[in-house]
């Protein structure tokens, strides 16, 4: 089955130097789109993370630093990157809770303003986890009947993510062929944020989910404790959640006027 797209949808994998979405770095992304038309589009870049790459890294996708010590940082592909995916939803496997995440934290901090406002997610690893509760690999065995090869590598891992999530749809009756449905099943969360510090109640709201103010409202916390956004902007936290608390502060003072 092949997808019924409105809009191009890229499916992405990125190796990385961890697992921290803050403070790890990409050392190879790769990124196919797929076009409403069927046409395809790949690319696959190393990337300098400019820190060194530990060794517990290297040992699961085979990237060292020797390997990486002459390729573009990310700041010097950011704008690449951006304009293959600009246009585009996103899909991966564990994305929305890793990939997505670790990537807007690289583009931010290349100075790309990135969010998911006008686009949708497609977490593939989630429809399986529902579905089948099994690995990448176990997941193209048991969906196409095929072997991963050179798994770790960001390309493989792509286009086998791709190949699932047509597997998928042609498997189960009751998934629509839709990015925005698919996008809903995959969602885990109602999280404002990728990192999921800010979230929605059962009425729409924003609220805090960690520390002291869990559970608040943010727009009370904002207006009870002003030194609170001040804290967390200067704080350890993605720069993607202090994007989202800068933009619900600044729409308080818009609402004000």
């Amino acid at each position: 089955m092949e997808l019924k797209l409105n809009r191009p949808i890229c499916f992405f994998d990125l190796e990385t130097t961890g697992i921290d979405v803050a403070k790890d770095r990409i050392v190879e992304i790769s990124i196919l789109k797929i076009f409403p038309n069927g046409n395809k589009e790949s690319k696959t870049w190393l990337v300098n993370p400019t820190v060194s790459i530990p060794a517990h890294a290297t040992a699961v996708h085979g990237i060292t630093n020797e390997k990486v010590a002459n390729e573009p940082t990310f700041k010097e592909l950011a704008g690449q990157v951006y304009n293959m995916i600009k246009d585009a939803d996103l899909a991966g496997y564990n994305s929305d809770r890793f990939d997505i995440p670790l990537l807007a934290e690289e583009l931010l901090r290349a100075e790309v303003d990135f969010d998911m406002k006008n686009r949708v997610s497609v977490d593939v690893q989630t429809i399986f986890h529902k579905k089948e509760e099994r690995t990448l690999s176990a997941a193209l065995k048991f969906y196409c009947n095929q072997s991963l090869e050179n798994a770790h590598s960001a390309a493989a891992d792509t286009e086998a993510t791709y190949e699932i999530l047509k597997a998928q749809l042609d498997r189960y009756e009751d998934l629509e062929n839709d990015m925005k449905a698919l996008s809903v099943f995959t969602t885990r969360k109602k999280s404002v944020d990728f990192a999921g510090f800010i979230a929605l109640n059962d009425n729409g709201e924003e609220i805090f989910t960690f520390g002291k103010h869990k559970g608040a409202l943010v727009d009370d916390v904002l207006d009870r404790e002003p030194g609170y956004f001040g804290w967390i902007q200067n704080a350890d936290f993605p720069l993607y959640t202090k994007k989202v608390l800068t933009g619900i502060k600044l729409r308080k003072l818009t609402n004000k006027f």
